[in-house]
């Protein structure tokens, strides 16, 4: 990485970032759980969380846009998201959790997005380049989910508050540390052709299937820890099983600007529906399995790591002019809109068949690839790849 890159300071943000969702993801479930919540209430808890993300990354991404002041805004949204998140000290009652959650949430979530456009300010000419800097990440989840998983087998669960707490202040530090790197402001032209490129055929086509594919993961990051736990694994299994995912993830990072090089970002996103369904199919019907258990979590590496690489490159290259919005837009159609539509709907299923859930996951994969090999068709300099 080039020396004008502040590549670890970067780095140091999306590593901080990840670690909070790597403790969030695998075990605010259990600890919903362990408050004596039922499978719907934790399934509207958890929903809580993305929902926010349909609302929030699009008002701070449009004031970012408009104002700028986006260095600032994903301060202030850290910062803040550290006040709301200390309510969960106070109470502990199902309609004080929602309020904190979205209290939380909301300022969380208005972060990752703007942070990005920040990131690819600074790889102009070699945005190819980005996922090696979105791979620390990936690590930052890992280290995250196998350590405080080891402390939640040792320790009361209520630590968890404890470990967030943390994770959120030093989001916060991070988030002082770089800033946004000048670049020449859209002219009014480019910012009325906003309307032009959401009504693309094919930009359309890609948040729906964001949608779809953020939907099948909602079984996953809800239930997927008290799915194994009711398969008698430990909370350090637990953490492994999550993280051998997003190890694969990190091993595509390593290589996807090459994998992008040679493939068309249509070709990258079936390819990653594809596997995302035989995930899900997988869990559904092997989790006695670990070698089979293993290798669906390798496929990690395909339903979240191919796909957002994809999608990214696919917003950098539509929304010109409009990244903020453009990055906004697609968190809150797919993590957030559909992400909160998956959590919500496997939390009613769930009681009902924990197979039956993640088998419609890989249902909603499927209506995610028919959409995309059906609408999904992109500039002619993309199709022309492999």
């Amino acid at each position: 990485m080039a020396a004008s890159v502040p590549y670890w300071r970067l780095s140091g943000f999306y590593f901080c970032y990840f670690a909070l969702l790597g403790t969030w993801a695998p075990y605010w479930a259990l600890y919903l759980k362990s408050l004596g919540f039922s499978s719907e209430d934790i399934g509207i808890l958890s929903a809580l969380v993305m929902a926010t993300k349909v609302v929030a990354p699009n008002l701070w991404g449009w004031l970012a846009d408009t104002y700028g002041y986006r260095s600032r805004i994903i301060r202030y949204g850290a910062f803040l998201a550290i006040v709301a998140f200390s309510g969960v000290y106070l109470r502990s009652d199902f309609w004080w959790l929602a309020a904190v959650v979205v209290a939380y949430s909301f300022f969380w979530n208005a972060v990752l997005a703007q942070f990005d456009v920040v990131t690819l300010s600074h790889l102009v000419g070699r945005y190819g380049r980005y996922s090696l800097i979105r791979v620390w990440g990936s690590v930052g989840f890992i280290a995250a989910v196998l350590a405080v998983g080891w402390w939640l087998d040792r320790y009361p669960i209520v630590h968890l508050l404890y470990i967030i707490t943390v994770l959120l202040t030093s989001i916060w530090l991070a988030s002082l540390l770089v800033s946004e790197k000048p670049v020449a402001k859209s002219n009014t032209h480019q910012r009325q052709a906003l309307g032009r490129i959401l009504s693309h055929p094919a930009v359309l086509a890609f948040f729906a299937v964001s949608f779809f594919l953020q939907l099948s993961h909602g079984p996953y990051y809800t239930f997927f820890s008290i799915y194994l736990e009711a398969q008698s694994y430990s909370k350090a299994s637990i953490g492994v099983f999550w993280s051998l995912g997003v190890i694969a993830e990190v091993l595509l990072f390593l290589g996807m600007h090459r994998v992008l090089a040679a493939y068309s970002l249509r070709n990258i996103v079936l390819w990653s529906l594809a596997l995302s369904c035989l995930r899900w199919l997988l869990i559904a019907y092997f989790v006695e399995y670990p070698a089979v258990l293993f290798f669906a979590q390798c496929l990690h590496a395909a339903s979240f790591g191919s796909y957002h690489a994809a999608g990214i490159e696919i917003i950098r290259q539509s929304f010109a002019g409009h990244q903020g919005q453009g990055m906004a837009l697609y968190s809150g159609v797919s993590f957030g809109l559909g992400g909160a539509a998956g959590a919500v709907l496997s939390g009613w299923a769930w009681d009902f068949s924990s197979v039956l859930c993640f088998t419609m996951a890989a249902v909603a994969a499927a209506i995610g690839f028919a959409i995309a090999w059906r609408h999904l068709h992109l500039p002619a300099n993309e199709e022309a790849k492999a």
